[in-house]
């Protein structure tokens, strides 16, 4: 799980993280696709694989039937950035989605998200409606698509070299090492 990932590399390496947002679904619908799509896109046994993840990062696994389209909450996001509260945005977006089945494609359950973490809820809408943060997402999106980054978490270490999903930490462990990174 990415949150767990980042901090532990953080921790061990005193990897520096910047969190960029990366729409790794823009043709889902508004409403989003049902969660069984996936399991037909990426073979049997996909949920239970990413269930498994979820859990050993300490996580309850229980996300929605439906998985939305993410364009607000990478809106959302961004927004947080710029107010500085991306750190505390992200980690209530994670929650939200993999733990209590909250639909965070719902501008409505966006902006409830965002005041929890001291956001105001009308600035949010303006930002969703006046599209300010699209092209923002837009370059790191197509600047991660020209990495070869094909899905999410993705890590890219020292500006060179790309690791995508949430590995285990020895496969970190050997990249950093590979890389001339120690341990702290």
């Amino acid at each position: 799980m990415a949150l767990e990932r980042a901090a532990w590399l953080e921790r061990r390496y005193g990897a520096q993280i910047e969190w960029v947002p990366f729409d790794l679904h823009p043709e889902y619908p508004p409403e989003g696709i049902a969660r069984r799509r996936l399991e037909e896109r990426y073979g049997e046994g996909f949920s239970d694989r990413v269930k498994q993840m979820i859990e050993d990062a300490g996580f309850t696994y229980d996300p929605p039937d439906v998985i939305p389209n993410s364009k607000h909450s990478l809106e959302l996001g961004e927004f947080a950035r710029d107010d500085g509260r991306f750190a505390q945005m992200h980690e209530r977006l994670f929650e939200a989605y993999w733990s209590q089945q909250l639909d965070i494609g719902d501008p409505a359950v966006l902006k409830k998200l965002a005041a929890e973490v001291g956001l105001d809820a009308a600035e949010v809408r303006e930002a969703f409606d006046d599209g300010r943060y699209e092209e923002r997402i837009g370059l790191t999106t197509q600047a991660a698509l020209d990495l070869g980054v094909g899905g999410v978490p993705a890590w890219l270490i020292d500006d060179e070299l790309v690791v995508s999903g949430a590995q285990p930490h020895e496969a970190f462990d050997e990249v950093m090492h590979k890389m001339g990174h120690e341990g702290l």
